[in-house]
């Protein structure tokens, strides 16, 4: 009999999903994705026709989640996307499938979670 997926990694999952749910948020990410540096919220606000906090709303729900990386920089903050979260998002829909789990960053640093991606993937490539 096949194990039942952790509740934790269902509800992790779940919460990247329903993140992800958002035209909006999918549109950002994808901007942010092609960006070569972090990019202060004004620039980003320049580049979609939406009301500072309308973006700022996404981009909150967007860090929540690990999926963008808030950095405070004096009066502005600066945001990037978090390419640990988006190397495990692909392992996230195989696990739902039929995979390992994934984890990402939640209630982790980044650090953290790069480590935890890498673990992950070395744990897919040792499984048969």
């Amino acid at each position: 009999m096949e194990e039942i997926m952790r509740r934790g990694a269902a509800e992790e999952y779940a919460e990247w999903f329903r993140t992800l749910a958002d035209a909006t948020r999918v549109q950002l990410l994808a901007w942010l994705a092609r960006q070569k540096d972090p990019v202060p919220v004004k620039d980003i606000v320049a580049a979609f026709p939406l009301s500072q906090s309308t973006v700022s709303h996404h981009l909150a729900a967007l860090a929540r989640t690990c999926f963008v990386i808030a950095e405070p920089r004096g009066t502005s903050t600066y945001y990037s996307v978090n390419a640990a979260c988006m190397t495990a998002l692909p392992g996230a829909a195989a696990a739902i499938m039929n995979g390992p789990v994934v984890t990402c960053c939640t209630s982790q640093t980044s650090s953290d979670a790069t480590t935890s991606v890498a673990q992950n993937q070395a744990q897919k490539k040792e499984e048969p």
